[in-house]
């Protein structure tokens, strides 16, 4: 295989806010900032912990991300993933459009449906779902699954026009936009890429559509062989809308554990195989000293030197 054939593959690294300290954030990211093995650093969109003690801290996502983007140089940056139920569209789109000119276009804009109403013999992650708390304590409502997919197409549609348009009218089933002016535009043109997280049908269609990058939870929360099988779906649904499915970054967000980085290894190179092309390492809090440089020396480095990706 020559060098050119090889698969490109980024990795990043996710901090999730829940019991711990900004300080504590601010240092993996600033230590990712100076790794280049380390291409882009996310945070969650989650109000309240979604797992273990109701009481632990939370710091909201889209404040955090702007005080660290302006805290590192070239990270690439972003929610993984905004829920498209908790700031109306436009304001959502303000809100990122900032976040891009702090960052000086590091921005990447990932989204998901939201908070839904899941059946209970719902696909993908299995469990109770935490947003029913998490929405109730905040004033928050839950949509039927397809009002949510309905509701995300729209705000698509409003931060393409938002970040593109001097003047921008919107009129849909849900949101209402009259003489939208967003001024600065992002650094970023047309706007910074989107990220669309999901698995579901609906929300693989949008992807198909929309997005610059797929990401789905893998294991343990998703096995090989399902996102293997909802890559096929994703392709399916490419040709459906005359799009070239290698046009898409397939992204794989993958929980690495302090204490069995061998296991780790094996199961990302197996995403790597299947055709992943993107991994979010996410970290468990506390976080311990020189974390993202024990990623790049345990599991980043190995991963690639196996596998042949660049």
């Amino acid at each position: 295989m020559s060098d050119q054939d090889l698969p490109s593959v980024a990795f990043g690294i996710k901090t999730t806010p829940m019991r711990v300290r900004y300080e504590d954030i601010l240092r993996v990211w600033q230590e990712a900032d100076d790794l280049p093995e380390i291409a882009d650093a996310w945070l969650w969109d989650h109000l309240m912990p979604i797992a273990g003690p109701k009481d632990g801290q939370i710091l909201e996502g889209w404040t955090l991300l702007s005080a660290l983007a302006a805290r590192t140089r070239r990270l690439r940056l972003g929610l993984l993933v905004t829920s498209n139920r908790i700031r109306p569209p436009a304001v959502l789109g303000k809100i990122a459009t900032t976040v891009d000119v702090i960052s000086g276009g590091r921005l990447i804009m990932g989204l998901g449906v939201g908070g839904t109403v899941q059946p209970p013999d719902a696909g993908g992650i299995a469990g109770e779902n935490p947003a029913v708390a998490e929405y109730a304590a905040y004033g928050l409502t839950l949509v039927p699954p397809a009002e949510g997919i309905a509701r995300l197409e729209e705000t698509l549609t409003i931060l393409r026009g938002m970040w593109t348009q001097d003047v921008f009218d919107f009129h849909g089933r849900y949101y209402t936009l009259t003489g939208n002016r967003n001024e600065p535009k992002p650094v970023q043109r047309p706007g910074p890429p989107l990220l669309i997280g999901g698995w579901g049908n609906r929300t693989l269609r949008l992807v198909a559509e929309h997005a610059d990058i797929w990401n789905i939870p893998g294991p343990p929360h998703n096995t090989l062989d399902y996102i293997t099988e909802r890559s096929a779906v994703l392709d399916g649904h490419c040709a459906a809308v005359g799009r070239d499915p290698r046009t898409l970054t397939r992204s794989v967000q993958y929980i690495v554990s302090y204490d069995d980085p061998a296991a780790d290894r094996k199961a990302i190179t197996e995403l790597i195989a299947a055709g992943v092309t993107h991994v979010v390492l996410s970290l468990r809090s506390p976080y311990p000293p020189q974390a993202a440089r024990w990623l790049v020396d345990q599991i980043i480095t190995p991963v690639r030197s196996a596998t042949g990706a660049c």
